[in-house]
């Protein structure tokens, strides 16, 4: 089947789904919750189709993902100054 034979909305999906995970890569953490509080709502106002609904979720999950790692990278930095600001350890003592 060549490329010419695909069905048009089959790759426009897959390209809108590239494009928004493109974008969701650059977000910062307040912008990417603010969105993900924007698609929990909407979501849980119901009212969209199955396709609408789906794309919602599966933004929603790529939108918690990059809070994730925000996140993750935060508690890293946090714990490497932690590390660096106790140089014998912060271990308790066996008493």
């Amino acid at each position: 089947m060549s490329t010419q034979d695909q069905n048009p909305s089959d790759t426009g999906a897959a390209g809108a789904q590239g494009t928004a995970t493109q974008d969701i890569d650059q977000l910062s953490y307040e912008q990417a919750r603010a969105q993900l509080v924007d698609v929990v709502r909407r979501l849980e106002a119901g009212g969209a189709g199955l396709e609408e609904s789906l794309a919602l979720w599966e933004r929603g999950e790529a939108l918690a993902q990059r809070c994730e790692g925000w996140l993750a990278g935060a508690k890293a930095r946090l714990d490497a100054v932690r590390g660096s600001a106790d140089p014998e350890g912060s271990a308790p003592s066996a008493n």
